[in-house]
């Protein structure tokens, strides 16, 4: 049997989930559409379902979002909302169900227009990150849904499988973080971009397990044989900020051609969600609400732990530098980045730069005169001159 290279199937994976899909749809199966880290897929699992991201990360279904959203929206949005107008994501057509939250006000909107003709259900998020009221709330949401799946899909969701659920995903999560975290090794073995394609749609699904392990030791092997990605002086960069997909990876291109290897990614497509696990210990609905409540998005305030995070990557990979990525009128992110820099600067010691792009090529020469400035920057401070700081 011929081997399968685990690189190539990550580059392509959604052509197995979708075989994989049709197959569990046409035997039956429930699908479930979901937008966002804070939707907790151990439900959908427990319910017999299969969970599916529809974030939307290609440029090419935008301008038929702009024929009904503003422009002047976030890319992410606007691809997510161009795939439903033009149904052209087979997921979201074979969908039983769609789980969205309120984490975004551009979103929230979105949905209202997406529920005229889709089963949609919004899940409110309290957005107080230190409140316990919003942690009790957020349980009686979680607690809503379990009501909602078990009347949609006609089944009963008891604690046994909620269980089982959040074991699948813990290994899931556990994998996930145990591949992310081989960008801590120096010299590098890994690139940024292949670890960024390693996230994949749904969950659920044994294969990607499967080729996880195989993708873990390929890189392992390489480390055994000192076959590295980059030149042993490349400048370590952790990329935070705004989730990157397949299609919209474009900082994470430049900051590698531009001679630098991204050591992490710190945001919700990368080491963020899978950073800790449910506690097996709790009840699971509980469990289930504190884990995801914890999620360290822009969304919430205050959001001290985003950089409690960035203070533990820090100390794991050892980077020489973050970048901030800000989808253009992302402005939770965008007026956080200023926090973000203050931390970044005076904690841990550290350069930073934000870049506020799109997902189009357009400004990909300007950006990359940037990046090329601030990483000349991270080898002159490596030299011990004196450098200007870039904002």
């Amino acid at each position: 049997m011929r081997k399968v290279d685990p690189f190539d199937y990550f580059a392509s994976s959604i052509e197995h989930e979708f075989e994989f899909v049709e197959k569990y749809k046409a035997e039956g199966g429930k699908i479930a559409g979901i937008y966002c880290e804070y939707t907790p897929r151990e439900i959908f699992l427990a319910a017999g379902s299969i969970p599916i991201c529809l974030c939307g990360t290609s440029s090419e279904t935008i301008p038929e979002a702009e024929k009904i959203l503003p422009s002047n929206l976030c890319p992410l949005i606007k691809s997510s909302f161009g795939y439903f107008s033009s149904k052209s994501c087979p997921f979201m057509e074979m969908a039983d169900i769609i789980v969205a939250e309120t984490t975004c006000d551009g979103k929230k909107k979105m949905y209202e227009i997406m529920s005229g003709s889709k089963r949609l259900e919004v899940l409110e998020l309290t957005q107080k990150s230190d409140s316990k009221s919003a942690l009790t709330h957020w349980k009686s949401e979680l607690a809503r849904l379990v009501k909602v799946l078990e009347k949609e899909f006609k089944v009963k969701i008891t604690d046994e499988k909620l269980s089982a659920a959040i074991r699948h995903m813990n290994c899931e999560r556990t994998l996930l973080k145990e591949a992310f975290m081989l960008g801590s090794a120096n010299p590098s073995f890994v690139t940024g971009m292949e670890l960024a394609l390693i996230r994949f749609r749904i969950a659920g699904f044994p294969m990607h397990l499967a080729m996880l392990e195989l993708f873990i030791s390929e890189i392992k092997q390489r480390a055994k044989t000192r076959k590295f990605v980059a030149e042993p002086d490349a400048p370590r960069i952790v990329l935070t900020g705004c989730p990157t997909g397949q299609g919209s990876e474009k900082l994470i291109q430049i900051i590698e051609e531009c001679g630098a290897i991204v050591v992490c990614q710190e945001a919700c497509s990368g080491i963020k969600p899978v950073f800790t696990n449910v506690d097996e210990t709790k009840k699971p609905i509980d469990a289930i609400a504190e884990k995801y409540f914890q999620l360290t998005c822009s969304c919430m305030t205050p959001n001290k732990g985003r950089l409690d995070l960035l203070g533990e990557i820090a100390r794991e990979f050892k980077p020489d530098g973050v970048v901030d990525l800000v989808w253009q009128a992302c402005h939770t992110y965008n007026v956080e980045s200023y926090s973000t820099g203050e931390f970044v600067r005076r904690k841990l010691r550290m350069p930073y730069i934000k870049i506020e792009t799109d997902y189009s090529q357009s400004d990909k020469e300007q950006i990359k005169v940037r990046i090329s400035a601030f990483l000349e920057m991270l080898k002159n401070g490596r030299a011990g001159h004196k450098s200007p700081r870039i904002t």
